[in-house]
């Protein structure tokens, strides 16, 4: 069991626990995470934080995460928890056969058009606020908005991030017509932004403004929709406006695993989330009588590896899934494959080691309501 005590260090972290009275954030960004806080001082509650912190990442970490991304949240409101999947699918005028006629090697390329579907995460603020929120959208995105517009300082590892991302794409895509407006909008006359630098992304503040102000519908069946459809067919892509108006997140019921006394929850299917749980019912098999030895990191990594394997083997759109996803939240696929586990390191899937990944943000306010996201 876990010690909730303020002086309690289980691990080699010199971090002590925060209080607070009213509502806390926390995020990778301490813009993001003074938008949110900026919210809850306005009257709004962690559903408006949340939103508030999620449209300032995309400003001031938009390296990370973008409007073009989707969005996976579990919402606690009134003793209640609510989960909410607003992720994007593939639009409707592509192919299987499209995909390998334009890459041979059976691989979904990680640039163009082809990867891309629809953007989700707009979508969810608005549905979040209109269900659990205190304030308007509007009055929600406006720390975004005055970022994106009157500019923020880069910080050394967003500028790091930075420049490794403009060397990427002046490596693959200089001369390419369709990403001349990535590089006016994230460049600084083509070279990178850097540490102590204030950038300003004013057709960012205008698009959220437009979101604001339409309830996103600017962003779905209004303008943005048919710039973004413009841009697809000048490109090669396949969007078309049935795409974008279409789209709705939807409320789901989230999964869980009880682990050692915790209901530990994730969002279902298609959300990888299950990979954590599916982990986690492994290591129910087994004590950890210490923390810091070698057994205790080895039986984590070997599970971490299985769940992660059977994920990327059988986790994809749950109507399309060759198995039931609460299979593997059962006692006996824990039980199984903990089995499975020796002193022997298993070889997991060949892979490039990630260089980066995506943003994370959770909220909570005074009267006991928390988001994350």
């Amino acid at each position: 069991m876990i010690m909730f005590d303020a002086l309690y260090q289980p691990y080699a972290s010199n971090r002590y626990c925060v209080t607070a009275r009213n509502g806390m954030v926390a995020t990778g960004s301490n813009l993001a995470s003074a938008a949110g806080l900026e919210v809850l001082m306005k009257g709004g509650n962690a559903v408006d934080a949340a939103v508030a912190t999620a449209a300032a990442l995309t400003v001031v970490e938009p390296t990370a995460n973008g409007l073009g991304a989707d969005s996976f949240a579990l919402v606690w409101m009134k003793d209640r928890l609510y989960g909410l999947n607003s992720s994007g699918y593939a639009p409707k005028g592509i192919s299987l056969e499209a995909v390998l006629k334009n890459n041979p090697e059976g691989k979904m390329p990680a640039h163009g058009w082809t990867p891309v579907m629809v953007p989700g995460a707009v979508k969810a603020w608005p549905t979040l606020v209109s269900r659990f929120g205190k304030l308007s959208l509007k009055e929600d995105l406006a720390p975004a908005i005055r970022y994106a517009e009157e500019g923020y300082p880069i910080g050394p590892m967003l500028g790091k991030m930075w420049e490794r991302s403009v060397n990427i794409f002046h490596q693959r895509f200089d001369g390419k017509p369709e990403f001349d407006e990535w590089f006016r909008t994230f460049t600084n006359n083509g070279e990178s932004w850097h540490f102590g630098d204030i950038v300003r992304l004013p057709n960012h503040a205008r698009t959220l403004r437009l979101i604001a102000e339409t309830n996103a519908d600017a962003f779905y069946k209004g303008e943005i929709a048919e710039q973004l459809v413009r841009q697809s067919e000048r490109d090669g892509g396949y969007f078309q406006l049935s795409d974008l108006a279409g789209y709705e997140s939807k409320w789901v019921d989230p999964i869980s695993v009880n682990y050692r006394g915790y209901d530990v929850w994730e969002i279902p299917p298609n959300g990888q989330g299950i990979v954590a749980l599916m982990a986690l019912n492994i290591l129910k098999e087994f004590e950890f009588p210490q923390k810091d030895c070698v057994d205790t990191y080895h039986k984590q990594m070997e599970a971490m590896k299985i769940a992660f394997a059977d994920g990327m083997h059988y986790v994809t759109d749950p109507d399309r899934m060759s198995v039931d996803y609460r299979e593997f939240l059962k006692p006996e696929y824990g039980a199984r494959r903990a089995k499975e586990i020796t002193d022997t390191a298993g070889l997991p899937t060949f892979a490039e080691p990630p260089k980066s990944g995506t943003v994370y943000m959770c909220t909570a306010d005074g009267e006991g309501n928390m988001v994350s996201l």
